[in-house]
């Protein structure tokens, strides 16, 4: 196994990771049990791979952390409006 399959391996493991979450935040729109702190560190350390990865032109690190970030990024979003709500009641 080369260490590109193995890099190519570990973000498509890494980002499908992601996928049962994000459709399950999706889909019931609750993140109550969810950490902002977490997905906040998560959604920006994805975006610095992603522009990492566009500064070395790594087609396997642009790809897994924009679609990473992309995902991350929904339930963080999807966090921050529910963390509003709760604070407006």
């Amino acid at each position: 196994m080369t260490m590109s399959t193995i890099g190519l391996t570990a973000a498509l493991l890494t980002t499908a990771a992601y996928v049962p979450q994000a459709y399950k935040t999706i889909k019931t729109r609750s993140t109550r049990d969810l950490s902002i702190v977490t997905f906040s560190m998560l959604f920006l350390g994805t975006i610095l791979w992603f522009v990492y990865g566009l500064y070395i032109h790594d087609t396997p690190i642009i790809l897994a952390n924009g679609v990473t970030a992309t995902l991350s990024g929904i339930i963080f979003f999807l966090k921050i409006g529910s963390f509003k709500k709760r604070r407006r009641r």
